[in-house]
């Protein structure tokens, strides 16, 4: 059963095994650690794709424009710290109290869109869909 190179064939099989292994082990320990996230303060940019989402105002049932906007993790100024997350939040949904700023945000669903930030919280009520509300901001990119 055995043969003559058969330590040979053994070695180098041994060999190309850690060859492979060792890639994919090191690619594990890299994802396993989490991302430090970047503060976000009054007055920076917060960019990435923008949807849209369809709700109801609570008092007579009618519809309200919302958005969210997806983006890399951000960790929250004190008081409200990480939201309960180890990240910080990634969805940030977006307040509009005006028609105006409705119609400007509406150009910008499902595209890539920066806005500047002057007061963010974490979500806090039951029916935010998103992990912080931006209450007061401004589009920063134009098309």
């Amino acid at each position: 059963m055995t043969k003559r190179r058969f330590a040979v064939r053994l070695s180098l099989m041994t060999a190309l095994m850690v060859a492979c292994a060792a890639p994919a082990a090191r690619a594990q320990q890299a994802d396993a650690a989490p991302k430090v996230a970047k503060v976000i303060n009054a007055g920076d940019v917060l960019s990435g794709e923008l949807n849209a989402l369809r709700t109801r105002s609570a008092k007579k049932g009618k519809r309200s424009a919302n958005y969210q906007l997806t983006s890399e993790p951000r960790r929250l100024p004190p008081p409200s710290g990480l939201c309960g997350l180890e990240t910080g939040p990634e969805t940030f949904q977006i307040v509009v109290n005006s028609d105006a700023q409705a119609a400007q945000l509406k150009a910008f669903i499902g595209k890539e869109v920066s806005v500047k930030v002057d007061e963010v919280s974490c979500a806090q009520e039951a029916g935010q869909m998103s992990e912080a509300v931006v209450t007061k901001w401004s589009v920063v990119t134009k098309h």
